[in-house]
């Protein structure tokens, strides 16, 4: 495991630390050669691709049958906050004949806001128990590994404080108790981390595991859940980066592949 870190220590491919204002409403206007189309887009993709942008950028191109988020220098960059699978047809064509760059958020703190049905008052703000990380980035790397083998895709995952609206209208889902989610507002992007070739996943593989490990190991290794483990190893095996060597009972053995 030469050579391989774990995603907790010292990151060295930080682009960028940096804080914004919370967007306080969406932006309804129209692109126009450099401006910032944000019709229908919740405020988390349109602060995330104002973050992102630089002065030379182009917006909301229209490019293969697709709209592209930003232009820049030939590589087209693509916002995703959610939802990989969405986004897996758009990606696999223009992968073909561009350069490819996929950003997507991890929460890493987020803060509640419940509003009233009419969405002009505000009911309560408390900030979620929950603590996000690096790895979570795998619950929607899941649905297209396969692709980050291909040269033309890089990936890059900002990690953010967010606003999370909720309004008591009665017309979510029941595991929500009937409350909508209505926005995502970005608060901060603290850091952000990019991935250009399928052997920088391998970070995620602590260099005390032992060789071959299974996922009980890996869990045990990084502090992370069980479930989060298996989506590790599931997408370093679709990037062929892992490989199953053994089996213990009914846990598999991985092991690294040796560069080919």
């Amino acid at each position: 495991m030469a050579g391989a870190f774990f995603y907790d220590a010292p990151v060295q491919n930080i682009l960028h630390i940096c804080s914004v204002k919370k967007q306080q409403k969406e932006e309804n206007v129209i692109s126009v050669g450099n401006g910032i189309g944000t019709r229908n887009e919740r405020s988390l993709h349109a602060a995330l691709k104002q973050w992102y942008a630089l002065p030379d950028d182009q917006f909301e191109v229209p490019l293969m049958g697709f709209v592209i988020d930003l232009v820049r220098e030939g590589q087209l960059i693509e916002i995703q906050t959610r939802n990989f699978t969405a986004i897996r047809p758009k990606i696999s064509k223009l992968v073909e004949q561009h350069k490819v760059h996929l950003v997507h958020p991890v929460t890493v703190q987020k803060w509640i806001v419940h509003t009233d049905p009419g969405g002009t008052k505000i009911l309560s703000r408390r900030k979620s128990p929950r603590r996000g990380h690096l790895a979570d980035l795998f619950a929607e790397l899941v649905r297209l590994p396969d692709l980050f083998k291909h040269e033309n895709l890089t990936l890059e995952f900002p990690l953010i404080h967010e606003e999370e609206v909720r309004c008591q209208d009665g017309q979510g889902s029941r595991r929500r108790k009937r409350v909508s989610l209505k926005d995502r507002r970005l608060l901060e992007v603290v850091s952000s981390h990019r991935f250009v070739c399928a052997a920088d996943f391998l970070q995620f593989l602590p260099p005390t595991l032992p060789v071959p490990f299974s996922n009980k190991c890996l869990a045990a290794a990084s502090g992370l859940p069980l479930y989060r483990c298996r989506q590790i190893t599931y997408c370093l095996r679709k990037m062929e980066l892992i490989e199953q060597v053994g089996k213990k009972a009914n846990e598999l053995l991985f092991g690294v592949k040796e560069p080919a």
